[in-house]
């Protein structure tokens, strides 16, 4: 039997930057990690050893940081526009990449009643993320966040589902729901205010969580799913992980209390996981 090369490609991972932005008025500061992988004319390289055709990993990783300097401000989605169009520029042997990004959130420091210019706190969990990948002829521009976790005490219930003789799960008509937001969603073009834009879908997904009359985590998705379609006509589609993160009731009866659904131990695992994908009709 021969065996075939049917597909493959490499390129650097976890490629971590910190980027200051120094203006006049105050520092902005961005940490990001970024993986970039590319496709093309690198057979030969895995079949026979010929390494003509392939770029080592550490040049990617040193184009990264030296694209890094300047464009004071810029985003995840406009630096791996860059990144890309130059790659292609200077090695046409690669004839794909698809280049990722998650940045964590650095926010100003509160002192005196006011942000201090240079000094910076990190938020932890929650991570905005974004992909641009393509050819030369056409660019995909995805963006999302990861890891938003976000909870309501009300306004939740599960009931009518499906019983088989190895269902334990009681109905319930009011529960806690908490989960961690996971959504990506592609835009339709590369000239729009990525920003704004991805603020603006973030707060839809966190206004729509708080204000929905779920009836199970399914429902939800698709409601949080169709409101960002709704709001954001700059977004193609999105798509969704909802990992369903379980408040147990604790039982006090032992001790001769009453639980009033006030005290609830959170489990991490094993969850639900309730995924989808939306796009326009």
């Amino acid at each position: 039997m021969v065996a075939i090369l049917a597909e493959s490609s490499y390129g650097k991972t976890d490629v971590r930057l910190i980027r200051v932005s120094r203006f006049p008025d105050r520092h902005e500061l961005q940490e990001w990690s970024i993986n970039l992988q590319a496709r093309g004319n690198f057979d030969e390289a895995y079949i026979r050893g010929d390494n003509r055709q392939l770029l080592p990993t550490d040049s990617m990783r040193n184009r990264i940081y030296a694209m890094a300097v300047g464009h004071r401000g810029e985003t995840m989605e406009l630096f791996g526009i860059r990144l890309l169009r130059q790659f292609f520029s200077e090695h046409p042997q690669v004839t794909q990449l698809t280049i990722s990004f998650s940045g964590a959130f650095w926010e100003h420091i509160e002192a005196g009643g006011k942000p201090h210019r240079t000094a910076f706190y990190k938020k932890t969990g929650e991570r905005r993320i974004a992909r641009v990948s393509g050819t030369r002829h056409e660019v995909l521009i995805e963006a999302g966040i990861e890891g938003l976790a976000v909870l309501k005490t009300s306004d939740s219930r599960f009931e009518g589902f499906l019983h088989d003789r190895f269902t334990t799960l009681t109905e319930s008509g009011d529960r806690i729901l908490s989960t961690e937001i996971g959504a990506m969603w592609s835009y339709l073009s590369a000239e729009i205010d990525f920003d704004s834009s991805w603020q603006r879908a973030r707060l839809v997904l966190l206004e729509r969580f708080a204000a929905h009359q779920s009836a199970s985590l399914q429902q939800t998705l698709h409601f949080l799913g169709s409101a960002v379609l709704e709001q954001n006509d700059a977004i193609g589609e999105i798509s969704l992980s909802l990992p369903n993160r379980h408040c147990l009731r604790v039982d006090l009866s032992a001790f001769g209390l009453e639980n009033d659904r006030e005290v609830f131990v959170p489990v991490e695992a094993p969850s639900g996981l309730i995924e989808a994908r939306l796009k326009r009709g």
